[in-house]
């Protein structure tokens, strides 16, 4: 979840140069717009910390991921840092980082929201603490809807696929769009999920290729074969899908609530137009959730201090505060609470503004998300393999069946034994 546009790295953002006692913290691309938040709440960590200092580093969403390797190949990893779980999970799994079941208490783990605290573990065992979130809601175009005799946006989809057929004979214009770019969004990985496939099983081997995997990929096969779906969904990618949005030829996407602010920049009639519903999703009725967590390496040599830093950044009150300020999601139960009640408040009295009303319905819709892809060192190769197959039965070169078996081929090879 990249937040902030910057690129440039902050040393040291409170000021202070960094020294081998100092608390080593890293985040993900989050000056110069945090800034500010940041040294409020690391002074009033050190305040109740006598004597420790805490060194702020931000850096670049591109460059964390190989930033961090090399710092914990040559043992020179920071206290704290700010990862996903699915890059933090691989980590892990070479036994890199701190395990938090022994050290976070069991009361405080309950104050977080249960299916995203596990999405911090591997075999049961907490490796890091969760921090900031992040959902889509379905965005959509209410004239389109209208012209095509909808009622009301898709929850389910069997709903998105009554909805595709009906605004292209109708409209003219498409329903929405996919990509299958094998490159783009893991978005149709993530639906594959929501519509009750496994993708691996617990040795990382395919189990894509069953009953739930034919049904699902026959339901893009049917929609882009009728021309429900747009052609550029081969080649193009999520982008192609704003684009569309913005200019009128599809009738929903699915992005963050912010994104209505963007609609109303780039296509203010659009945006006129405009109003947010739930996530659509399949027979598992879960919905996908990003999530961002910090974790502590095995080897720092201030892990007390750097569990109880990431405990502080993580509490109500922080999460609550950082969420408003980002317009992001507190992953405790009591931030969530009193963030929900807020934004109910100002839908009950009439002055929610769009955005609002987009985020209370993605602050609600938590309870039923879950990080949805499984933490696999090679997903990005699971992802190009089925999407080159499910390319293949698409364009009608091969069948269903073939796809997901040449599929299940291939990444069986890559898979371990």
């Amino acid at each position: 979840m990249q937040l902030a546009g910057g690129t440039a790295i902050g040393l040291a953002a409170c000021g202070r140069s960094s020294s081998s006692s100092a608390l080593q913290f890293w985040t993900m691309q989050l000056q110069p717009k945090f800034t500010d938040y940041f040294q409020r709440a690391i002074g009033e960590f050190e305040s109740a910390r006598s004597g420790l200092r805490v060194n702020w580093l931000d850096v670049p969403w591109a460059a964390m991921e190989s930033k961090i390797l090399t710092a914990v190949a040559a043992r020179q990893a920071p206290d704290v840092v700010n990862l996903n779980p699915s890059f933090a999970s691989r980590l892990a799994a070479r036994g890199a980082w701190l395990t938090l079941g022994d050290r976070v208490p069991a009361a405080v783990q309950r104050r977080y929201l249960p299916n995203i605290w596990q999405a911090n573990a591997i075999g049961g065992e907490p490796f890091g603490v969760p921090w900031y979130l992040t959902t889509k809601v379905t965005i959509y175009n209410r004239s389109l809807l209208e012209r095509a005799g909808i009622d009301r946006p898709p929850a389910t989809y069997e709903d998105l696929a009554e909805l595709a057929q009906r605004v292209r004979e109708k409209t003219g214009k498409y329903g929405f769009f996919i990509t299958f770019a094998p490159n783009d969004s893991a978005e149709v990985l993530e639906a594959l999920v929501q519509m009750g496939v496994t993708l691996v099983d617990d040795r990382g081997r395919a189990a894509f290729e069953s009953a739930a995997g034919r049904a699902a990929v026959n339901y893009w096969v049917n929609l882009f074969r009728r021309g429900w779906l747009p052609p550029e969904a081969l080649t193009q990618g999520h982008r192609r899908g704003i684009e569309l949005y913005q200019a009128g030829e599809s009738a929903l996407v699915g992005s963050s609530p912010e994104f209505l602010n963007a609609i109303a920049t780039n296509a203010p009639s659009i945006a006129a137009l405009s109003a947010a519903a739930p996530q659509v999703v399949g027979s598992s009725g879960v919905r996908s959730v990003a999530v961002m967590n910090l974790t502590i390496p095995k080897k720092s040599p201030r892990a007390e201090a750097a569990v109880d830093f990431a405990l502080f950044l993580t509490d109500d009150r922080h999460q609550l505060s950082f969420a408003q300020a980002a317009n992001v999601l507190p992953s405790t139960q009591g931030a969530l609470a009193s963030l929900r009640a807020s934004l109910a408040q100002a839908t009950r009295q009439g002055n929610a503004s769009a955005i609002d009303q987009a985020r209370k319905i993605a602050a609600d819709q938590l309870t039923s998300a879950r990080v949805l892809l499984p933490p696999i060192k090679n997903l990005k190769d699971l992802q190009q393999i089925l999407y080159e197959n499910i390319q293949g039965a698409l364009l009608d070169e091969k069948s269903v069946d073939q796809a997901l078996r040449d599929a299940a081929i291939e990444w069986n090879r890559l898979a371990p034994s």
